[in-house]
């Protein structure tokens, strides 16, 4: 053990030494199991969600990758986001990817996704995801097959388990570039539950980019968001 003690191990993110020289080691087991244990939350926004069924049926069984739906954003892993956004949809799925926990990821599927699709033109839907939320992979089509699904799935189990797939931590390093985003398109008093800079302090990815003119503008508008109160008629 005495020669063990005298490796230097290094934490990646925050450049400080790790005292366990088997760190690195258990990093590539964490990440080797949660590639293969992830919970899906299936934000079915368009008409690419017809292509989930099957891929989780019987003939596709996207199951035994250890991948299976999920109900509530507090249990997810994975945000699947399966076609156009308006903007009004938008502030929903922002939503609910920040009540994810961290590490998470997320797919936009169909082309709608990528570039607004066959709504290009409309005023009324947000044409670049990854403008608002830090995209893993797409999977383009109109509508992409169940075997492309699961493809891009087996990706990013690929990507997890080689310690590639971290778009998660941009969206804490630049938050206020995602901010800004956002309240372009939401308006000035845009405002969440969820405190993203108390999240990005608690993993140590404070970066230059997390707080900025667009977080300033946040603090000015802000409120406590207060619980509805119930009333007997």
């Amino acid at each position: 053990m005495s020669d063990l003690k005298q490796i230097p191990v290094v934490a990646k993110e925050t450049g400080k030494e790790r005292t366990n020289p088997l760190a690195n080691v258990f990093d590539e087991l964490i990440r080797f199991a949660q590639a293969r244990s992830m919970f899906m939350l299936h934000y079915c926004t368009g008409c690419g969600a017809i292509e989930l069924p099957p891929a989780m049926t019987s003939r596709f069984d996207m199951e035994r990758l250890g991948i299976q739906p999920m109900v509530t954003p507090r249990q997810a892993d994975i945000l699947l986001i399966t076609g156009y956004v308006s903007i009004k949809t938008l502030k929903r799925i922002i939503l609910t990817y920040e009540q994810m926990p961290s590490p998470k990821y997320v797919i936009g599927i169909c082309s709608c996704t990528v570039n607004g699709g066959m709504y290009w033109q409309s005023y009324a839907t947000a044409k670049k995801l990854n403008e608002y939320l830090p995209v893993d992979l797409y999977i383009a089509g109109c509508m992409p097959r169940p075997e492309a699904v699961i493809e891009g799935l087996r990706l990013l189990m690929d990507n997890i388990k080689s310690g590639k797939s971290e778009p998660w931590k941009d969206y804490y390093q630049r938050y206020d570039y995602y901010l800004g985003n956002q309240q372009h398109l939401f308006g000035d008093d845009w405002q969440t539950p969820t405190d993203i800079i108390g999240e990005a302090e608690h993993f140590g990815l404070m970066g230059p980019e997390t707080e900025g003119e667009h977080t300033r503008l946040l603090q000015q508008h802000q409120q406590p968001l207060e619980p509805h109160k119930m009333r007997l008629k």
